[in-house]
């Protein structure tokens, strides 16, 4: 398949106004968007979970929380790209994990750097070619240079610019080093009903805990930053908690815990306190959005719709359908090919396994001790029934499964056969195929080009 080139490319330029007055730009809202990493959002304080957040807490208080908000693709490089370009991963060529975009792909600053707005990424990347994403960076890697933020954001206030700041921490992804563990003993714990219960499972479990905590001390510094240069009311600022953990059933898999996200939105006078969304939102709406706020016009290349009128409190509902996909070939340890696909109703999500005879492996099950998984190894061996299944329910899969999101949120019975949802899982056959179609997804002949899409060193 050729890179796809939309005609609409050939003529964005037209899209983006030559300049403007600097106080023009000032009018314009600022964005910042903080972006965990390998967090699953039912693990947080503020969604329900163990991990104490106040500071997310604290900003949900003062903003909106969505119930609903998923990404396209249970991995880091696809994500982020996605969330960057508007894109999905099909369309963007960044479908693979250590992905890249097509040289055709527009960013975030692609679109607004050329009308007044400074736009800066500080911490993690994961992203390319540096072209596609003319960001301007910290030279501190992985988690967000707070000095840098600092002075970035002082620079913008004494220049009256507007400005997009992306602060992308490696919090919490493994190793889980990070935070105060203690605060989570490891007999206490309440381990997600997808996890054996191991010692080992425990005390990571713990650990990655006191790492979302880790996290939500860095949005507190963000926040604090803010207000000590004077952004904080005009200022949309989005927390984001990125695909699910690196735990089984999670990161690496469609189900929910793996496509699911976290979304917290403050904009004081715009987004009503203490408001909550459950809107189906995606991580590729996030562009379309930023540039409506902007002023700007919605290029038609974009997957993404804007939802302004979600977070002004003008809509409830925004799209009917989200989908994701996993392409497994080339990940740390992986399958030679596993691809997944996946559609999400407002209650149901339909997966379907390309190769449903393979056999899913990746760094989990190749590491050892490292993510617990010898631990469940060793459980079945002392005859742990649950242990084994959940060994063999991560190994092998069936061509499609079914699940009622509302009553199964972990995606644990499979409802596929079920014959009052065959209407159910017919239409959602229908929008994955339609969907497939639109991006060009030919499925199987897709996932076998997934090293063609890896990132070459020093691209």
């Amino acid at each position: 398949m050729p890179a796809m080139i939309p005609r609409t490319i050939l003529f964005a330029c037209l899209l983006v106004a030559p300049g403007i007055a600097q106080g023009e730009a000032r009018s314009r809202p600022n964005v910042v968007i903080v972006i965990a990493d390998d967090c699953t959002a039912s693990d947080m304080a503020v969604y329900g979970g163990q991990a104490a957040t106040p500071n997310m807490a604290k900003l949900a208080s003062e903003g909106m929380q969505f119930s609903h908000c998923f990404q396209a693709a249970p991995m880091c490089s696809p994500t982020r790209h996605a969330l960057y370009t508007g894109l999905y991963p099909v369309k963007s060529g960044a479908w693979p994990n250590h992905t890249r975009a097509y040289a055709w792909v527009r960013s975030i600053p692609s679109y607004l750097k050329s009308v007044g707005y400074r736009c800066h990424l500080s911490g993690k990347t994961h992203i390319g070619p540096r072209q596609v994403f003319p960001f301007e960076y910290s030279k501190k890697k992985n988690n967000p240079d707070m000095a840098a933020v600092g002075q970035f954001l002082r620079e913008c206030a004494e220049q009256d610019t507007p400005f997009v700041l992306v602060a992308a921490s490696n919090e919490p992804h493994a190793p889980w080093n990070k935070g105060d563990v203690s605060a989570y003993p490891a007999s206490e714990i309440k381990l997600p009903p997808v996890l054996a219960d191991t010692p080992r499972t425990r005390e990571l479990f713990a650990n990655y805990l006191a790492e979302i905590t880790y996290f939500d001390s860095q949005v507190g510094r963000v926040m604090a930053l803010l207000d000590q240069h004077g952004h904080r009311e005009d200022t949309l600022v989005l927390v984001l908690s990125e695909q699910g953990n690196a735990f089984p059933f999670a990161k690496w898999t469609c189900y929910e815990n793996g496509l699911r996200s976290g979304m917290i939105a403050r904009w004081p006078g715009k987004i009503a306190k203490a408001s909550r969304s459950n809107a189906l939102v995606e991580y590729v709406d996030v562009v379309p959005t930023i540039l409506e706020i902007a002023g700007q016009p919605r290029p038609e290349v974009l997957d993404g719709a804007s939802f302004r009128k979600v977070l002004l409190g003008e809509a409830e509902t925004h799209k009917e359908f989200v989908f994701g996909l996993q392409t497994s070939r080339g990940i740390n340890s992986g399958p030679e090919h596993y691809g997944i696909r996946s559609v999400r109703g407002r209650r149901y999500r339909l997966i379907r396994n390309l190769t449903p005879d393979a056999k899913f492996e990746n760094t989990i099950t190749a590491s050892g001790d490292k993510f617990g998984w010898d631990s469940w190894l060793r459980a079945v061996a002392d005859g742990d029934k649950r242990a084994e299944r959940l060994v063999l329910e991560y190994h092998f899969r069936p061509p499609e499964e079914l699940y009622d999101c509302d009553a199964d949120p972990f995606n644990r019975k499979n409802l596929i056969g079920q014959s009052d949802l065959d209407p159910v899982v017919k239409r959602l056959r229908a929008e994955l195929d339609a969907w497939m179609k639109r991006q060009q997804d030919s499925g199987q002949g897709i996932e076998m080009r997934a090293r063609e899409r890896m990132r070459r060193r020093g691209k």
